[in-house]
């Protein structure tokens, strides 16, 4: 049996009220990397409690980008992509370090079990949310999207079965500040791919993405909170296509 190291890679802006939850969960792991783009917050100093290996890159174009190049610093065999506010706990830890003795393949998909507003989802197009994050160094890069980046790879890849918990949107001021900011960068890149956008088309948009996550994936079935998230949906992709109908003219 192979005995495979692990680095973890995370990327981070003033994430002092998330990153000691999820540096705790991995500390387990054989490196951790932390690439910060200009933290104003306790950010970095959490994270030297943790690592000698935080580094600073405030070039900022972009998640996918940025992620490639926490990537870069990555020695060990295998790579495991952390978002801040992501937790691995027990059972997910086992069963990756189980992978990692006698891996079958070079990537693993990993299944999101997300929170809004300290509720977990289990419907609205949230679940199982399955992402690419664990992978064999080497063998995959992330996308260059300035948001929803993803993992590309030319291998055959698999799943694991337990989920990794995603603690996201919190309160309703990070509700509102993710909104806007996940709004601008969206507008951004479909501005740069020519994309063009109307008063009438945004609205249409805005009130499709609440019928697509409130009633066909089955949103309503999350309560209260189901319906908070179909709003949140609907104005996020509102205020994103009428972004890019300002950018566009």
């Amino acid at each position: 049996m192979n005995n495979n190291s692990l680095s973890i890679i995370i990327i981070t802006k003033n994430e002092a009220h998330d990153i000691r939850d999820c540096l705790n969960s991995v500390v387990w792991a054989d490196e951790i990397i932390v690439l910060d783009s200009g933290s104003t917050d306790e950010t970095l100093n959490i994270a030297k409690e943790f690592t000698p290996n935080v580094y600073l890159s405030n070039e900022w174009q972009g998640f996918g980008i940025q992620k490639n190049r926490a990537l870069a610093y990555a020695t060990k065999d295998w790579v495991l992509s952390l978002d801040a506010d992501e937790r691995v706990d027990g059972k997910l830890k086992e069963e990756i370090q189980k992978i990692l003795k006698s891996p079958k393949f070079e990537v693993y998909f990993i299944s999101r079990l997300s929170s809004f507003c300290g509720r977990f989802i289990h419907h609205s197009g949230w679940r199982p949310d399955y992402v690419a994050r664990l992978f064999k160094r080497g063998s995959a890069q992330f996308s260059n999207n300035l948001v929803h980046e993803s993992l590309t790879f030319n291998t055959a890849s698999s799943s694991l079965k337990q989920p990794l918990l995603h603690l996201s949107y919190k309160n309703l001021d990070e509700v509102l500040d993710k909104m806007h900011r996940y709004a601008m960068l969206g507008a951004t890149e479909l501005h740069a791919k020519n994309k063009r956008a109307t008063l009438l088309g945004a609205v249409g948009h805005g009130i499709w993405a609440f019928i697509r996550t409130y009633i066909i994936r089955l949103g309503f079935l999350d309560g209260a909170p189901g319906f908070m998230l179909a709003i949140n949906n609907a104005e996020t992709t509102y205020y994103k296509y009428l972004q890019l109908y300002f950018l566009s003219k």
